[in-house]
């Protein structure tokens, strides 16, 4: 699928009133006024992943929370922390792993709050390779992206299991892991995401075998967050920042009722869409948008698990500083959370 290049502009002339201490929630009852501006920087080309995002812009929640959303697709996949750190967006979507390995560079930024909650990176593979299980990938050939934290995701799935990792082959495919697969350059990919790809080929009938991350060894982390830089979580910036995550909430308690509307948002953005195909994405990512625990906020991110993720990392030699996984984050500015006097970024 060709990658977008696009800009939604909201402009509702709606202003928040913010007060001071801890941080109220936006009830969109605002004065009128000049709504600020904000900019998005998402993962990849506009897909269902951000369905809540644009039923929060289809449905005026960024307007009411008194701010004019820019949402934009990056250059590639590699660009958007890139943009954050150059000042180009005020925040980005990208991965937990980029993110610690920024933050290993001492780049400043943090996780702001959680789009998807659990790992959508794969191991897939087609019924003729008779992958039932990771101790079947013993003499396969494996298609990654080439991205040094899926060749350690091989490893250990590859302990896990008791395989050899001389007996498997692991192959760079670039992002060309689906029509790797297909056209049986690779027996398996590690890579392609289970709510994706996954449906992708399913729809075309291929029948994937699809085995998560979490369930193969690899500690779970949050595979898609909202990230700011250090220095913008100031009072003004924080304001901005939690209005967004507030109303970016809102947008995904209405994709659950009414996912038509995030649906028409994100085919708004881009016409060439599949809607059958992203429809069926949205249903199948519904539930990792939000915490398992449901006592959570929309974005929540679990310290102890950013903990065990940069801790496994650091095992595997992919971050070298001695630093909580956990400081990579807050959830300070998440709907309830307040201030959370505890955060160190």
């Amino acid at each position: 699928m060709t990658r977008a290049r696009l800009a939604l502009l909201l402009a509702l002339p709606v202003l928040l009133l913010a007060g001071c201490g801890e941080k109220p929630e936006p009830s969109g009852d605002g004065t009128p006024g000049r709504a600020e501006e904000l900019r998005l920087v998402l993962d990849y080309f506009p897909n269902a992943d951000h369905a809540g995002i644009y039923a929060a812009a289809e449905s005026g929640e960024y307007g009411r929370a008194g701010l004019d959303v820019e949402i934009q697709a990056p250059p590639d996949p590699s660009a958007p922390l890139k943009l954050l750190q150059a000042g180009r967006a005020d925040l980005a979507i990208s991965y937990e792993p980029e993110l610690l390995l920024a933050r290993d560079k001492d780049l400043g930024l943090v996780a702001v709050g959680a789009l998807v909650q659990k790992p959508l990176t794969s191991l897939m593979s087609l019924p003729r390779a008779g992958i039932r299980s990771a101790r079947d990938l013993r003499g396969k050939r494996v298609g990654t992206a080439g991205i040094p934290y899926q060749s350690a995701y091989l490893e250990t799935i590859l302990a896990e299991a008791g395989v050899d990792p001389a007996s498997v082959r692991e192959t760079n495919v670039g992002f060309n892991l689906v029509p790797a697969l297909r056209s049986k350059r690779v027996d398996a990919t590690l890579g392609a995401f289970w709510n994706y790809e996954g449906i992708q080929l399913a729809r075309q009938g291929d029948r994937p075998r699809i085995q998560r991350m979490e369930d193969l060894g690899v500690p779970t982390y949050a595979e898609l967050v909202f990230v700011a830089r250090r220095e913008d979580l100031d009072e003004d910036g924080a304001s901005r920042i939690r209005r967004f995550l507030q109303a970016t909430a809102r947008g995904h308690e209405l994709l659950r009722t009414e996912p038509e509307t995030g649906l028409d948002g994100l085919l708004a953005a881009d016409p060439g869409l599949d809607r059958g195909l992203q429809a069926a994405v949205i249903d199948a990512t519904l539930p990792v948008f939000f915490p398992a625990d449901e006592s959570k906020p929309f974005g929540w991110q679990n310290p102890d698990e950013w903990d065990a993720y940069a801790a496994w990392m650091r095992e595997n030699d992919l971050i070298t500083q001695p630093l909580p996984g956990a400081r990579a984050m807050t959830n300070e500015f998440l709907p309830g959370e307040g201030l959370d006097p505890g955060r160190q970024s």
